[in-house]
């Protein structure tokens, strides 16, 4: 009797002892196969962010090229302008040509304004003001009917200072893009501002000088 009792509970344990081996193994094999899914899930969002960031960086390369071309021929082609009219010899071609360079201009921060960090964004509103402001007098001096501070003299300094904070402007965006500031960190000297060989010299396309005008930014 004893005996079977035994054999019994040997049999009972041993039937246990499987049940409970192929929980545990089940149990086991959950959690490991719930690990590897965890893992796998945070590596493809590592790695979708990864992507995002490479996007959004290539997103901003080409809106800040496009916008640092258009603000600089903006600047060249007001500088061109003033200097023809100074001259006495601005034509309607001339102030056609500044026109289509201001409203490369205002296409370009458009974009810029919905893609730029907020520290380029302040540097773009602040060169878009004073540029602005620089081509209200040089348009009002071609006109015949300069405010008190839009003379010639006047305005080829507002110009002079647009090209020095131009730079200041290209630097943060140097800098949003994780690339080094120029070089010198001082920009075009204000002697590179001169006179065109050409005033009438007509814009070859966006981002290009006119014919005859000293580039005041020679490292592109």
């Amino acid at each position: 009797m004893d005996s079977g009792l035994i054999a019994l509970g040997a049999a009972v344990v041993g039937v246990a002892g499987t049940l409970l081996a192929t929980i545990v193994s089940q149990r086991m094999l959950a959690r490991v196969q719930a690990a590897q899914f965890d893992r796998e899930q945070r590596n493809a969002h590592t790695q979708w962010q990864r992507d995002q960031e490479l996007t959004d960086l290539s997103r901003r390369r080409d809106c800040y090229t496009a916008a640092n071309a258009a603000y600089r021929r903006y600047r060249i082609a007001l500088m061109n302008f003033l200097w023809a009219v100074h001259r006495s010899q601005a034509t309607a071609a001339d102030r056609a040509a500044v026109e289509e360079a201001r409203s490369g201009h205002h296409t370009a921060f458009a974009e810029a304004q919905m893609i730029a960090s907020a520290g380029v964004l302040a540097e773009l509103d602040l060169m878009t003001k004073v540029i602005a402001r620089a081509h209200a007098h040089t348009m009002r001096l071609a006109d015949g009917i300069p405010e008190p501070d839009g003379s010639f003299e006047q305005i080829h300094e507002e110009l002079v200072v647009i090209t020095r904070r131009w730079v200041g402007m290209r630097d943060a965006m140097r800098s949003d893009l994780g690339l080094s500031p120029s070089l010198d960190g001082t920009g075009p000297d204000p002697a590179d501002c001169l006179p065109p060989a050409t005033a009438s010299a007509p814009m070859a396309g966006p981002g290009a000088i006119p014919r005859g005008v000293v580039d005041p930014d020679p490292v592109r």
